[in-house]
Protein backbone atom coordinates (compact mmCIF):
# COMPACT_ATOMS: atom_id res chain seq x y z
CA UNK A 1 0.00 0.00 0.00
CA UNK A 2 1.40 3.45 -0.90
CA UNK A 3 2.39 5.86 1.86
CA UNK A 4 0.69 9.20 1.82
CA UNK A 5 3.28 10.88 0.35
CA UNK A 6 3.53 8.59 -2.54
CA UNK A 7 -0.22 8.31 -3.12
CA UNK A 8 0.02 12.44 -3.25
CA UNK A 9 2.96 12.21 -5.90
CA UNK A 10 1.35 9.77 -8.23
CA UNK A 11 -1.92 11.53 -8.27
CA UNK A 12 0.00 14.87 -8.87
CA UNK A 13 1.92 13.07 -11.87
CA UNK A 14 -0.79 11.65 -13.74
CA UNK A 15 -2.61 15.42 -13.72
CA UNK A 16 0.74 16.82 -14.65
CA UNK A 17 0.89 14.26 -17.34
CA UNK A 18 -2.03 15.28 -19.02
CA UNK A 19 -1.84 18.75 -19.12
CA UNK A 20 -0.25 19.62 -21.86
CA UNK A 21 -2.46 17.43 -23.99
CA UNK A 22 -5.80 18.92 -21.77
CA UNK A 23 -3.82 22.40 -22.65
CA UNK A 24 -4.20 22.06 -26.49
CA UNK A 25 -8.10 20.58 -26.31
CA UNK A 26 -9.33 23.35 -23.87
CA UNK A 27 -8.63 25.68 -26.66
CA UNK A 28 -11.38 25.17 -28.21
CA UNK A 29 -13.28 26.75 -24.76
CA UNK A 30 -13.07 30.63 -26.21
CA UNK A 31 -15.15 29.94 -29.20
CA UNK A 32 -17.24 27.90 -27.55
CA UNK A 33 -17.71 31.01 -24.55
CA UNK A 34 -18.20 32.91 -27.09
CA UNK A 35 -20.56 31.10 -29.00
CA UNK A 36 -22.78 29.81 -25.94
CA UNK A 37 -23.05 33.66 -24.86
CA UNK A 38 -24.52 34.99 -27.96
CA UNK A 39 -27.15 32.01 -27.86
CA UNK A 40 -27.97 32.32 -23.96
CA UNK A 41 -28.18 36.41 -24.52
CA UNK A 42 -30.66 35.68 -26.92
CA UNK A 43 -32.74 33.82 -24.81
CA UNK A 44 -31.58 30.90 -26.00
CA UNK A 45 -30.75 28.18 -23.14
CA UNK A 46 -27.96 25.33 -22.08
CA UNK A 47 -28.77 21.64 -20.79
CA UNK A 48 -26.02 19.99 -19.53
CA UNK A 49 -26.25 16.37 -17.97
CA UNK A 50 -23.52 13.23 -16.48
CA UNK A 51 -23.49 10.35 -14.29
CA UNK A 52 -22.07 10.36 -10.83
CA UNK A 53 -19.61 12.66 -10.50
CA UNK A 54 -20.26 14.08 -13.83
CA UNK A 55 -23.64 14.74 -12.43
CA UNK A 56 -22.01 17.25 -10.10
CA UNK A 57 -19.78 19.05 -12.93
CA UNK A 58 -23.12 19.72 -14.36
CA UNK A 59 -24.87 21.05 -11.97
CA UNK A 60 -22.04 22.86 -11.04
CA UNK A 61 -21.99 24.36 -14.34
CA UNK A 62 -25.22 25.61 -14.25
CA UNK A 63 -25.21 26.93 -11.00
CA UNK A 64 -22.61 29.50 -12.09
CA UNK A 65 -24.57 30.61 -15.25
CA UNK A 66 -28.29 31.03 -13.68
CA UNK A 67 -26.26 32.72 -10.12
CA UNK A 68 -22.57 34.21 -11.52
CA UNK A 69 -18.67 32.96 -11.22
CA UNK A 70 -17.18 36.44 -10.65
CA UNK A 71 -19.44 39.85 -11.15
CA UNK A 72 -22.68 40.01 -11.37
CA UNK A 73 -24.65 40.40 -14.16
CA UNK A 74 -28.28 39.04 -15.83
CA UNK A 75 -28.63 35.78 -14.71
CA UNK A 76 -28.59 33.16 -17.74
CA UNK A 77 -30.86 30.38 -18.51
CA UNK A 78 -29.25 27.04 -18.23
CA UNK A 79 -30.63 23.54 -16.77
CA UNK A 80 -28.56 20.53 -15.80
CA UNK A 81 -30.86 17.49 -16.31
CA UNK A 82 -29.50 15.40 -13.39
CA UNK A 83 -31.28 17.81 -10.58
CA UNK A 84 -34.94 17.27 -11.09
CA UNK A 85 -35.19 13.92 -9.11
CA UNK A 86 -38.89 13.53 -9.94
CA UNK A 87 -38.83 13.63 -13.76
CA UNK A 88 -35.44 11.64 -13.46
CA UNK A 89 -37.06 8.73 -11.24
CA UNK A 90 -40.37 8.67 -13.51
CA UNK A 91 -38.11 8.89 -16.59
CA UNK A 92 -36.39 6.13 -15.43
CA UNK A 93 -39.47 3.89 -13.97
CA UNK A 94 -41.57 4.68 -17.35
CA UNK A 95 -39.33 4.47 -20.05
CA UNK A 96 -36.08 3.29 -18.16
CA UNK A 97 -32.67 4.70 -17.65
CA UNK A 98 -31.64 5.50 -20.71
CA UNK A 99 -34.29 7.82 -21.35
CA UNK A 100 -33.72 9.73 -18.47
CA UNK A 101 -31.93 12.86 -20.02
CA UNK A 102 -33.29 12.43 -23.84
CA UNK A 103 -36.52 12.65 -22.70
CA UNK A 104 -35.57 16.09 -20.99
CA UNK A 105 -33.76 17.27 -23.78
CA UNK A 106 -36.38 16.56 -25.94
CA UNK A 107 -39.10 18.50 -23.44
CA UNK A 108 -36.64 21.48 -22.96
CA UNK A 109 -34.35 21.57 -25.40
CA UNK A 110 -35.18 24.45 -28.63
CA UNK A 111 -33.46 24.55 -31.69
CA UNK A 112 -30.03 26.85 -31.45
CA UNK A 113 -29.43 25.87 -27.49
CA UNK A 114 -26.81 24.05 -26.48
CA UNK A 115 -26.34 20.61 -25.09
CA UNK A 116 -23.39 19.51 -23.16
CA UNK A 117 -23.02 16.04 -21.94
CA UNK A 118 -20.18 15.64 -19.78
CA UNK A 119 -18.19 11.80 -18.79
CA UNK A 120 -15.21 10.08 -18.10
CA UNK A 121 -15.61 6.76 -20.51
CA UNK A 122 -17.97 8.86 -23.32
CA UNK A 123 -19.67 5.42 -22.93
CA UNK A 124 -23.19 5.69 -20.81
CA UNK A 125 -26.25 4.78 -22.76
CA UNK A 126 -27.96 7.71 -21.49
CA UNK A 127 -25.66 10.07 -22.52
CA UNK A 128 -25.45 8.68 -26.19
CA UNK A 129 -29.07 8.62 -26.48
CA UNK A 130 -29.82 12.15 -25.26
CA UNK A 131 -27.45 13.43 -27.89
CA UNK A 132 -28.97 11.50 -30.66
CA UNK A 133 -32.52 13.12 -29.58
CA UNK A 134 -30.35 16.71 -29.01
CA UNK A 135 -29.40 16.09 -32.90
CA UNK A 136 -32.82 15.62 -33.89
CA UNK A 137 -34.21 18.83 -32.18
CA UNK A 138 -31.43 21.35 -33.72
CA UNK A 139 -29.70 21.42 -30.26
CA UNK A 140 -25.58 21.91 -30.56
CA UNK A 141 -24.11 19.08 -28.95
CA UNK A 142 -21.05 19.38 -26.93
CA UNK A 143 -19.22 16.76 -24.82
CA UNK A 144 -16.66 16.88 -22.20
CA UNK A 145 -15.22 13.03 -21.83
CA UNK A 146 -11.81 11.30 -21.44
CA UNK A 147 -9.20 9.67 -24.01
CA UNK A 148 -10.63 9.88 -27.57
CA UNK A 149 -11.67 8.19 -29.47
CA UNK A 150 -14.98 7.18 -27.65
CA UNK A 151 -18.79 6.80 -28.33
CA UNK A 152 -19.75 10.23 -26.99
CA UNK A 153 -17.35 12.01 -28.72
CA UNK A 154 -18.30 10.58 -32.10
CA UNK A 155 -22.18 11.49 -31.52
CA UNK A 156 -21.37 15.41 -30.53
CA UNK A 157 -20.63 18.49 -32.48
CA UNK A 158 -17.65 18.72 -30.53
CA UNK A 159 -15.86 17.53 -27.76
CA UNK A 160 -13.31 18.79 -25.15
CA UNK A 161 -11.42 15.23 -24.42
CA UNK A 162 -8.78 15.21 -21.64
CA UNK A 163 -6.03 12.51 -22.45
CA UNK A 164 -5.85 10.59 -19.07
CA UNK A 165 -6.44 6.96 -18.07
CA UNK A 166 -7.34 8.27 -14.89
CA UNK A 167 -11.21 9.58 -14.66
CA UNK A 168 -10.37 11.33 -11.42
CA UNK A 169 -7.57 13.29 -13.27
CA UNK A 170 -10.39 13.51 -15.73
CA UNK A 171 -12.84 15.49 -13.30
CA UNK A 172 -10.73 17.60 -12.20
CA UNK A 173 -9.90 19.12 -15.78
CA UNK A 174 -13.63 19.21 -16.31
CA UNK A 175 -14.12 21.19 -13.44
CA UNK A 176 -11.51 23.18 -14.64
CA UNK A 177 -12.94 23.23 -17.93
CA UNK A 178 -16.62 24.07 -15.92
CA UNK A 179 -14.67 27.51 -15.17
CA UNK A 180 -13.10 28.41 -18.06
CA UNK A 181 -15.92 28.24 -20.43
CA UNK A 182 -17.84 30.34 -17.77
CA UNK A 183 -15.26 32.58 -17.64
CA UNK A 184 -15.19 33.18 -21.61
CA UNK A 185 -18.86 33.66 -21.17
CA UNK A 186 -18.72 36.27 -19.03
CA UNK A 187 -16.25 37.83 -21.51
CA UNK A 188 -18.18 37.44 -24.08
CA UNK A 189 -21.12 38.96 -22.65
CA UNK A 190 -19.14 42.27 -22.00
CA UNK A 191 -17.95 42.89 -25.23
CA UNK A 192 -21.73 42.64 -26.37
CA UNK A 193 -22.91 45.10 -24.08
CA UNK A 194 -23.33 48.41 -26.17
CA UNK A 195 -21.11 51.43 -24.85
CA UNK A 196 -23.43 53.76 -25.21
CA UNK A 197 -27.37 54.55 -24.16
CA UNK A 198 -29.99 53.35 -26.33
CA UNK A 199 -30.40 49.81 -24.86
CA UNK A 200 -33.68 48.95 -23.37
CA UNK A 201 -33.40 48.01 -19.18
CA UNK A 202 -33.52 44.41 -18.75
CA UNK A 203 -32.34 43.53 -22.31
CA UNK A 204 -30.50 40.24 -22.50
CA UNK A 205 -27.61 41.23 -23.35
CA UNK A 206 -25.20 40.35 -20.10
CA UNK A 207 -25.71 42.98 -18.24
CA UNK A 208 -27.62 43.87 -14.86
CA UNK A 209 -31.44 45.13 -14.99
CA UNK A 210 -32.25 47.88 -12.74
CA UNK A 211 -33.00 46.57 -9.13
CA UNK A 212 -36.70 46.20 -8.89
CA UNK A 213 -38.80 46.98 -5.79
CA UNK A 214 -38.38 44.97 -3.00
CA UNK A 215 -42.03 43.37 -3.54
CA UNK A 216 -41.25 42.67 -7.34
CA UNK A 217 -44.00 45.23 -8.06
CA UNK A 218 -44.41 48.68 -9.94
CA UNK A 219 -46.11 51.03 -8.23
CA UNK A 220 -49.22 50.71 -9.65
CA UNK A 221 -50.01 46.92 -8.97
CA UNK A 222 -51.48 47.31 -5.89
CA UNK A 223 -54.01 49.56 -6.55
CA UNK A 224 -54.87 47.30 -10.07
CA UNK A 225 -55.19 44.00 -7.58
CA UNK A 226 -57.42 45.69 -5.21
CA UNK A 227 -59.74 46.87 -8.01
CA UNK A 228 -59.78 43.93 -9.61
CA UNK A 229 -60.84 41.80 -6.20
CA UNK A 230 -63.14 44.70 -5.47
CA UNK A 231 -64.81 44.39 -9.48
CA UNK A 232 -63.66 47.88 -10.62
CA UNK A 233 -61.38 47.17 -13.15
CA UNK A 234 -62.70 48.16 -16.08
CA UNK A 235 -61.31 47.32 -19.80
CA UNK A 236 -58.46 48.95 -20.95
Amino acid sequence: MMSGQLLLDAHLTQLSRALPGYRDSARRLGRWGAHLARILSDGGRLLAAGNGGSAAEAQHLTAELVGKLRDDRTPLSAIALTAETSSLTAIGNDYGFAEVFARQVRAHGRPGDVLLLMSTSGRSENLLAAADAGRYAGLTCWAFTGPVPNPLADACAEVLAVPSPEPQVVQELHLVSTHLLCSYVDQALSGLRPAGPGRPPGARDGSVPPPRPHNGRGPSTPRRLLSVLSGEEACS
